[in-house]
């Protein structure tokens, strides 16, 4: 089993949490999904949960801020900072706006949310006590995070300047065009941006959360009863069989099985 028990490298997915209209709705929605176990915060947490899988840290979970019942349900994808100000300041200096300024978050780690010039939401996570996701690339827990975005070139641009990532490009740049991004020091990437250019319809840019699952099909057939809609899939590709799935309250996240993959088409 996947554990970590020391900070992510900066600019890693090091966390990710819900905010919902209702906390009891969504726990029992992914305690029968992912079979996750969900741990009650301090009481001046205001009531946020933390899901665990096989005893680690997976996710957090809480409720919407008063008055902010109009804003969107989605997963948010925290990156990691080793200081969440300077963060800020990369943030604006490229364009972005912080939407939470930084703050403490009882000793476990220091936290702010802010957009990128499209409108993107993220998370910037600077960790002390609290590291981040204990669990992660296993059943039931996260194993990609990727935005979707229509202004491509930009958006690299943007998360270079703040994270300063590097990035590998996949697909012809025609039908599909996706590179993956490296955070500094690192050899192995941690994420994607997709040009949502490339596919039908139009829709807000955001960061998409992907939930490993030992069985994709089964788990898709589980959210549905469980009151999901599938947005798309399930299919078999080249990265895994993969299926992109509503919840009841609206967030959307993938469930994808990275050891069950197809080879890519050959041209022509």
């Amino acid at each position: 089993m996947p554990t970590r028990d020391e900070p992510w490298p900066a600019g890693t997915p090091s966390w990710v949490d819900l905010m919902v209209d209702d906390v009891q709705q969504a726990r029992e929605f992914y305690e029968a999904l992912f079979g996750w176990e969900f741990q009650q915060g301090a009481p001046e947490s205001g009531g946020y949960l933390t899901a665990t899988k096989d005893g680690g840290a997976a996710a957090g979970l809480g409720a919407k801020p008063e008055g902010q019942g109009d804003v969107p349900t989605m997963w948010t994808t925290y990156l990691e900072s080793q200081d969440a100000e300077a963060t800020t300041s990369a943030v604006t200096a490229a364009g972005g706006q912080v939407v939470v300024p930084v703050m403490d978050v009882m000793g476990l780690g220091r936290m702010a949310v802010a957009t990128d010039p499209t409108g993107a939401v993220f998370g910037i996570w600077q960790s002390q006590t609290m590291t981040g996701a204990a669990v992660a690339n296993q059943d039931g827990a996260y194993c990609w995070n990727e935005l979707h975005t229509r202004d491509y070139e930009g958006s690299k641009e943007f998360y270079a300047a703040v994270f300063g990532y590097r990035y590998d490009q996949m697909g012809d740049g025609e039908s599909f065009a996706y590179s993956t991004f490296t955070a500094p020091g690192q050899q192995a990437s941690c994420g994607g941006i997709n040009d949502d250019t490339k596919m039908p319809g139009e829709h807000p840019p955001y960061w998409l959360v992907w939930f490993q699952a030992d069985d994709v099909d089964s788990s898709t057939a589980r959210a549905t009863e469980l009151g999901g809609s599938v947005m798309m899939g399930p299919d078999d590709t080249p990265f895994g069989r993969m299926t992109i799935v509503r919840a009841p309250q609206g967030e959307v996240f993938g469930l994808i099985d990275p050891t069950s993959t197809t080879p890519a088409p050959t041209p022509g």
